[in-house]
């Protein structure tokens, strides 16, 4: 069990570095977007170029951002009783929503984005706008999205193993968004 925490460890840093990419690029995108307005109403100008960086800034934020926030456990929940159980019987919903639905159905996704990436990328793919960019960045940070969160998933169900076992402490606490 050392070595599955240890590994556990690692894709939680792992993740904190694509959250902290995922930060900048929050940072560049609100730059890149004013830069854009900017020069459209004061000159007239435009560029298709531009707005496709943005569109794929904004899938980078997500999809690189997702595995930290699963860490975090700052993810939106369907939460009809996971507050009233007790921390072990939380601790159980989530090893078996990992285990059934998580790891799967993020398994399935990364099998179908990555041949979308890939044929983007050795075809050279470009967008049809004027101006406009090759593709294959922006379908990448599909499979690497999906990559990250499956190895995320992977690290909260060791987790809450160890948890179960005792090896780990676990905060399971959730609280409901404000209505």
């Amino acid at each position: 069990m050392a070595f599955l925490l240890a590994f556990s460890r690692a894709v939680d840093r792992l993740s904190a570095g694509f959250a902290v990419l995922a930060d900048y690029l929050v940072l560049f995108a609100v730059l890149v977007s004013a830069g854009n307005a900017i020069v459209r109403y004061l000159f007239n100008m435009s560029s298709n170029g531009l707005l496709e960086v943005q569109w794929y800034m904004f899938a980078a934020i997500v999809l690189l951002g997702a595995s930290y926030t699963l860490r975090l456990n700052e993810h939106v929940r369907v939460d009809l009783l996971y507050s009233a159980l007790t921390p072990r019987g939380r601790i159980l919903v989530d090893i078996f929503g990992f285990v059934v639905l998580f790891l799967p159905v993020i398994a399935y996704l990364l099998t179908l984005t990555w041949p979308f990436f890939w044929r983007s990328f050795t075809t050279g793919e470009v967008s049809m706008n004027a101006g406009g960019l090759i593709l294959w960045p922006a379908k990448l940070t599909l499979p690497l999205g999906f990559g990250l969160l499956f190895l995320q998933g992977v690290s909260e169900l060791i987790k809450r193993v160890a948890a179960l076992r005792g090896l780990l402490e676990l905060e399971t606490r959730y609280e409901k968004p404000v209505q």
